[in-house]
């Protein structure tokens, strides 16, 4: 029994030692020589040392506001952004930059994501370009990608969740128009939602009904700014797109509909928005489109985050953000 143990504690302590740690603060002087410290993310996203056989890289980043544009590629996979202040707020990474500015939408990122197996904890995503058109805090193409006390904060297109299965949990996301938009299979769980604008939350992409892509906004809380008159839950970006809301309090400002179809009653065949036992002077499905679906509680069961995101993997999404701070 006592080599048994021995033996456990050793493979432990090995696969312990495959992960990799490095620090980012402002304060460090080195440049790319250094290994272990470095004064900007981005530098410490390209030049930390590579973990072993299913190690991941911590990169934990002190309180600040850095202003850059970071880009986690796919050959730098399972990385951990850890934010090292007391709340989001103290670590801020942001940019600022619109669609006419940058040449399109899909080059203004303040962040992108393309290494699977992201991680983020305690950080704050932002642009500044505010009320200009679509300028993204954040594009999100990373299958297993997890969010935990983060903040997104922009107006129009604030977070792209485009690609992969990703879960963000226990966070802030804000914007006016379309801000939560693309093609993933997301699920918001625990989060406030906050309004800026009169626009639709969501802009989910789906093409086609066999793509087991859309969002889910489960257990969380939509806000808004005072002065907003009213906004949708969603529209479809593409013709398929995908949306459901799940225990989530809504407020009064959500239009009666509910839903918008982008101005092609040919989106009401296809699009696929659902609700289930949502609370708020905003939750009334009275007055709601007629092709919006109300889910029993045996539907509601396919949209929970463990099953929703399992995959033929049986990634458990839950399991691994418990696992961050």
């Amino acid at each position: 029994m006592r080599l048994s143990f021995l033996l456990l504690l050793l493979s432990a302590l090995i696969v312990h030692a495959q992960d990799v740690n490095v620090r980012v603060s402002p304060d460090v002087k080195t440049g790319i020589e250094g290994t272990t410290e470095f004064p900007t993310i981005q530098m410490a996203l390209d030049h930390h040392p590579f973990p072993g056989p299913h190690g991941r890289v911590f990169i934990h980043i002190a309180p600040g506001v850095y202003h850059e544009r970071l880009n986690i590629t796919q050959n730098h996979p399972d990385i951990t952004l850890v934010g090292m202040g007391h709340g989001p707020e103290d670590v801020v990474i942001t940019n600022s930059l619109n669609a006419k500015q940058a040449g399109g939408t899909f080059f203004t990122e303040t962040v992108e994501v393309d290494g699977a197996g992201f991680e983020a904890d305690n950080l704050t995503f932002e642009n500044t370009a505010g009320n200009t058109g679509q300028a993204v805090a954040i594009v999100v193409r990373a299958d297993r990608a997890v969010f935990k006390h983060c903040r997104f904060l922009g107006h129009q297109d604030t977070l792209f969740a485009d690609y992969g299965r990703q879960y963000y949990v226990d966070s802030y996301i804000e914007g006016g128009v379309d801000f939560i938009f693309g093609d993933a299979a997301a699920v918001f769980d625990r989060d406030e939602i906050h309004s800026n604008g009169r626009g639709s939350i969501t802009a989910q992409s789906r093409t086609s009904p066999q793509q087991a892509t859309g969002y889910v906004i489960v257990r969380s809380r939509v806000t808004a700014d005072e002065e907003i008159p009213s906004i949708f839950l969603g529209r479809p970006w593409r013709p398929y797109g995908r949306v459901v809301f799940m225990d989530t309090e809504l407020p009064a400002i959500v239009d009666p509909a509910g839903w918008n179809n982008w101005g092609h009653v040919s989106n009401e065949q296809t699009a696929w928005f659902g609700e289930y036992r949502n609370s708020g002077p905003g939750a009334s499905t009275a007055g709601r489109v007629a092709w919006a679906h109300q889910l029993t509680s045996a539907q509601a069961k396919q949209f929970l985050p463990q099953t929703f995101l399992a995959g033929a993997d049986h990634w458990n999404p839950i399991a691994a953000a418990a696992k961050l701070p």
